[in-house]
Order: structure tokens, then C-alpha cells, then sequence
């Protein structure tokens, strides 16, 4: 199975947004977020079936880290095989 890694950097509260917008797309096998120095600070597995479980308690905590420093970056790994939701 091949996966794709996207990195995007974020600041702020756009941190939660992003990671709340990975989440509900179809296609997106793992969230990690790092913090500027490079520190792996949350590692979020997003399997099929489980999204609105994990959606609101992820959330949150992206929102806490968010509000303590000021520049994040996301990697988002995505299974190209699996399509997204239209």
C-alpha cells in the first residue's frame, strides 16, 4: 500500500482548523502534529468508522495546543487507493 505525506505549516488557531478538516476527509490515514522545533506533540490514527468518535476530543486538544504556541506543522499521511468523501 503506497501512502502520501502532505506537510503543511500552520499557525495559531488555524492549527485546529486544519485538523479538523483532515479528519473528515476520507482519504487521511494518520495526523501528526509537530511543533517548531520538530517535536512530534500529538500522532492522531484516522481509521474509517471511527471519525466522529475521535473528531471532538481531537479537536479540543488541537485547540489547547493551538492557544500555547504559536507555529505548528501538520504532516497528514493519505491513502491515495481510497477516495475521498463527494
Amino acid at each position: 500500500m503506497t501512502v502520501t505525506k502532505e506537510e503543511v505549516k500552520v499557525r495559531g488557531t488555524e492549527l485546529t482548523d486544519r485538523v479538523k478538516t483532515a479528519i473528515h476527509e476520507g482519504n487521511v490515514r494518520r495526523i501528526i502534529v509537530k511543533d517548531s522545533h520538530g517535536h512530534t506533540v500529538m500522532e492522531i490514527p484516522v481509521t474509517v468508522g471511527v471519525v466522529a468518535f475521535i473528531a471532538a476530543p481531537v479537536v479540543t486538544a488541537a485547540a489547547a495546543l493551538a492557544a500555547i504556541a504559536a507555529e505548528w506543522t501538520i504532516q497528514i499521511h493519505r491513502d491515495p487507493e481510497q477516495e475521498p468523501p463527494a
